[in-house]
């Protein structure tokens, strides 16, 4: 089954070319994005009930772009009648006339940018989705959550409590040039577990964890679905109650997948993201075709990486969807751009201009960022380890594209001496490091290879959009404490 176009946007298609066409009569560029993204949100615990039809990407709207004298001009709107085109192309030119008098009035500078180019292009797609977000049984979600909240209540020894939340969206939109139309629909949905529970000492902690993809509501079902999920909670409480601290110090560690991505996204995802190069606030516009990493290392970036939370056809600017090689055997080639950012440094766009909302800037932004799978097992990996700990359970991460640090903050730690699982569990464990001697210490990398997509990422503090990230099992060494 296909996740539908929507047939509100199928509606304004011919009224919306029809404004486009005015304004190119004045504007030496026109683009159009109208999106109708219906989505889904439940959220469960033992003391609360939450439902709703929003979450981080539902959205309805239109922004117009457009290009006059060197600088670009964006007007976005959730209320405009392209029913009647006269009188919206009108609303247009007048929120556009407000910020040129705005600017004149601060005696802003224009940043002058070429302008973009409007190739003839055409996409339609539909992704596979069997059960929509908006066609939820939504009665019958929130009784299995609760039922799994009451599951975890009996099963994780001295639990406080336990979370449950579903989220999805239906995700329709359409971009329209002069030359181009495009078009797109498709789904995702996350679902994630949290528990809490005290330790001996009357310590709160915390076990999370959560499942992704692109598809519809089928995804919670299968074999690593909701029930699976759960599976998992009173071993890692158990882990996290009981655990010790690590000694700081420089140890071997294997990172598994959601770890693994979680460095691809701190190390290399923003420190690429190349609207950072034309503010100079990236490190990594200085080591293009330059060695950072060992030669296991090949990272890719781009939304067909994979079927994920961001598997999109185009991106917020009409850029078809990329799979662009930013590490290939170690040697950094390329970072990531939205199509402005490409045109101030002559490159072509990757496809990864996105936009938080319709009514908000275009900034470079990550999509699918992971490593290459390689040729060891996880076995193997870890009968070579002298002295060092396995890591897993992601909580968050932070890095300086400026001069290439890395702090993650990881749940746990399983300690390995002399090729061997001891037993003992750490936790939590802070993970910091130099980007290239980070990488550059990578010896060996598993077969399997995994992306999670159940976050979202912020540029700097704000403008938060999806994201999903991973890679296989990784062998290096780090700086824990």
């Amino acid at each position: 089954m296909k996740a539908v176009f929507s047939t509100y946007l199928t509606g304004l298609s011919t009224t919306c070319k029809q404004i486009i066409e005015a304004l190119s009569q004045e504007y030496e560029y026109v683009s159009l994005l109208a999106t109708d993204s219906q989505g889904l949100s439940i959220r469960i615990s033992q003391h609360s009930k939450n439902v709703s039809n929003k979450n981080l990407t539902t959205e309805r709207g239109i922004v117009v772009r457009v290009y006059r004298n060197g600088r670009y001009s964006e007007a976005a709107f959730d209320d405009l009648d392209v029913r009647n085109p006269e009188a919206a192309v009108a609303r247009i030119r007048e929120s556009l006339a407000m910020q040129d008098a705005l600017l004149s009035a601060v005696g802003s500078q224009t940043y002058e940018t070429g302008v973009l180019e409007d190739e003839p292009r055409t996409i339609f797609v539909e992704k596979e989705a069997r059960i929509l977000p908006e066609k939820a049984d939504v009665q019958a979600l929130v009784e299995r959550l609760s039922a799994l909240s009451d599951r975890g209540m009996r099963e994780i020894e001295g639990a406080l409590d336990v979370f449950l939340s579903v989220s999805g969206t239906h995700i329709s939109k359409m971009f329209l040039t002069k030359h181009q139309d495009l078009r797109q629909s498709y789904a995702y949905v996350e679902a994630t577990a949290m528990a809490y529970a005290p330790n001996a000492q009357g310590e709160t902690k915390v076990w999370y964890d959560g499942i992704s993809g692109c598809g519809g509501l089928e995804l919670l079902d299968g074999p690593e679905g909701l029930d699976a999920l759960m599976d998992k909670g009173p071993r890692i409480v158990k882990e996290l109650c009981t655990a010790g601290k690590v000694v700081p110090g420089e140890y071997e560690i294997i990172t598994t997948p959601d770890i693994s991505g979680l460095i691809a996204h701190e190390a290399f995802g923003h420190g690429v993201e190349m609207d950072m190069f034309v503010k100079h606030r990236a490190l990594g516009a200085e080591y293009i075709d330059q060695r950072v990493g060992s030669d296991l290392v090949t990272m890719h970036e781009g939304a067909l990486c994979d079927e994920s939370v961001t598997a999109y056809a185009f991106d917020d600017e009409g850029t078809p969807a990329g799979d662009v090689i930013e590490i290939d055997h170690g040697i950094l080639r390329t970072g990531v751009c939205d199509a402005l950012s490409a045109l101030r440094l002559g490159i072509r766009p990757t496809g990864n201009g996105k936009r938080e909302k319709y009514s908000h800037k275009v900034y470079t932004r990550m999509t699918n960022t992971v490593f290459e799978a390689g040729t060891d097992t996880k076995e193997a990996m870890i009968a070579s380890v002298r002295k060092g700990y396995l890591l897993d359970g992601m909580e968050s991460g932070m890095e300086d594209p400026k001069h290439w640090g890395i702090q993650c903050i990881v749940s746990r730690g399983y300690e390995i001496i002399d090729g061997e699982l001891t037993g003992k569990v750490v936790s939590p464990v802070i993970m910091t490091g130099y980007v290239p001697d980070l990488l550059g210490g990578i010896s060996m990398a598993s077969t399997t290879c995994k992306l999670a997509g159940t976050g979202a990422c912020g540029k700097g503090y704000k403008e938060w959009v999806k994201v999903a990230d991973g890679g296989p099992y990784l062998k290096t060494k780090a700086r824990l404490g």
